[in-house]
């Protein structure tokens, strides 16, 4: 298993457990700052890496009339300072070619959605940054078939690749989560991280939005390191309820604690058996 170090306490496919955490879209800089602050105290307590994550444009929102949010410049100038402020890595994803080189002097590790985990423009252009990829697999895509992102990314010379299970299609309106596909993707030699909020989504839903069911995420998550996850991926809001993107499906800030000690648990029954 190839060990991605993205710092000296935060590394993928090592031996701990680490975790990508925040809201969905940079709402406000005071948002992200106290999301930023929970997660590395409670990560920090319990030794646990983490990056922070938002973005600064969900540009495959269901309805045209959706918060997308603040757009790169103004995003990534508010992730620079999370990055200062707290001493976390960011994640940030990426929709354009032309956003991969610019998101990558600010971040970390850049994301593909899932919905463009096949577009080869974007693979290369994110892996000839250097930089940390984590790609999301798509809800239409075998497990098996991502070695083909990967494939992509490292004709550019870059291995620090990740792979993310996020759910996959099951009729219309539904996400199941698959297990299999853990340590099927695995198999490619690079670390993978399963995305509990994305997998309970309910896409379109709700008509002009997304719904969800949060009440399955530690199931979910719990299953997840059961199967060999490297890491888990969750957004997390003060009050998901008013979040102004995918609502009905992040996790609560004052239940993230709680869930990454069980997380832990699992963690250290599976690893140390």
């Amino acid at each position: 298993m190839t060990r991605v170090k993205i710092t000296d306490s935060v590394e993928f496919g090592g031996e701990r457990l680490a975790v990508i955490g925040g809201p969905c879209v940079i709402e406000s800089l005071d948002l992200c700052r106290t999301v930023a602050g929970r997660l590395v105290e409670i990560c920090a307590r319990l030794d646990i890496g983490c990056v922070f994550k938002a973005s600064f444009d969900k540009a495959n929102r269901t309805s045209v009339e959706s918060f997308r949010g603040p757009g790169i410049e103004k995003g990534l100038e508010i992730l620079a300072q999370i990055r200062t402020e707290f001493g976390v890595p960011v994640l940030t994803d990426v929709h354009e070619t032309w956003q991969a080189d610019p998101a990558g002097q600010t971040v970390d590790i850049l994301q593909i959605p899932a919905f463009l985990c096949r577009q080869t423009d974007l693979l290369l252009a994110c892996g000839r940054t250097g930089k940390t990829v984590n790609v999301k697999k798509g809800q239409f895509v075998a497990p098996h078939d991502m070695v083909n992102a990967v494939r992509k990314i490292e004709s550019t010379g870059n291995q620090r690749i990740l792979l993310s299970e996020r759910g996959s299609s099951f009729g219309y309106n539904q996400l199941v989560a698959d297990m299999t596909s853990i340590p099927v993707m695995r198999e490619t030699g690079y670390p993978v991280v399963f995305d509990a909020t994305h997998s309970v989504q309910r896409p379109g839903g709700l008509g002009n939005a997304s719904g969800g069911n949060r009440q399955f995420i530690p199931t979910l998550v719990k299953a997840a390191v059961a199967a060999g996850a490297d890491a888990l991926f969750l957004e997390t809001h003060p009050d998901p309820d008013r979040a102004l993107s995918d609502a009905a499906s992040q996790l609560p800030l004052d239940e993230l604690e709680g869930l990454l000690k069980s997380a832990l648990r699992v963690w250290e029954a599976v690893r140390g058996a």
